[in-house]
């Protein structure tokens, strides 16, 4: 006895596709619609680049034509440097020796005295700038010697001031010698009295000028000198 056979059962299309088209066809493209391009691959990173989280936007890359900011170094740019440069040590000022310093302003002023009573009993004039040199040369031998003290400047122009009246005298004994034709130690030494009577004869504001050049020329001789 013969047993039919039921036909063959076609299979039934997956869930989602259509009735009659297999799963991985390509629909075709209705006529007018635009076809979509179909996404481009990613590039898989470089090696050594981080690495984008998911759903994070990466950043934006720089525009054409722009250099990217590079921030310098941490003190670039800075002065260098350099070592410290050791002070130069002062040597200690000389200590002051008033005494050596007076005994040098009274020695420069009696030979200062002598040379320019020479000078005027030579030239029968008195010099300003040698009364001056007189004043100086006292106030530098004290100041020089004698070092940084209040009293040398002084005690130098007071010399000075004596040095000059000295000086004015011995010219006016030499001028006196040789006009009653004598020597010039009797008349000084002797005749000293009329020496000075002559010397007030002949003074004049000139003559007291010039030992307020010498007290002032001391005062400064000393005063630069001083070491």
């Amino acid at each position: 006895m013969s047993q039919s056979v039921p036909p063959p059962q076609s299979p039934q299309p997956a869930e989602g596709t259509a009735p009659g088209r297999p799963a991985d066809a390509v629909p075709a493209p209705q006529p007018g619609a635009v076809p979509v391009p179909a996404a481009a691959p990613q590039a898989a990173p470089a090696a050594g680049a981080p690495a984008t989280a998911p759903g994070a936007v990466p950043p934006p890359a720089p525009a054409a034509g722009t250099v990217p900011s590079r921030l310098p170094p941490p003190g670039f740019g800075a002065a260098p440097a350099y070592p410290a440069v050791p002070a130069i040590p002062v040597p200690p000022a000389r200590p002051a020796n008033v005494g050596l310093g007076l005994l040098s302003a009274v020695v420069a002023a009696v030979v200062a005295a002598a040379l320019y009573g020479v000078i005027i009993g030579l030239t029968k004039h008195e010099i300003g700038y040698a009364a001056v040199g007189v004043g100086f040369v006292v106030g530098l031998a004290a100041g020089r010697v004698g070092g940084r003290n209040p009293v040398l400047p002084v005690v130098s122009a007071v010399l000075a001031l004596a040095s000059v009246y000295l000086g004015q005298l011995v010219g006016e004994a030499m001028i006196g010698a040789d006009a009653v034709g004598v020597s010039f130690t009797e008349v000084f030494f002797h005749h000293f009295g009329i020496v000075q009577d002559a010397w007030k004869a002949d003074a004049d504001p000139l003559t007291f000028l010039f030992f307020a050049l010498a007290a002032f020329a001391a005062v400064s001789g000393a005063k630069k000198s001083a070491v």
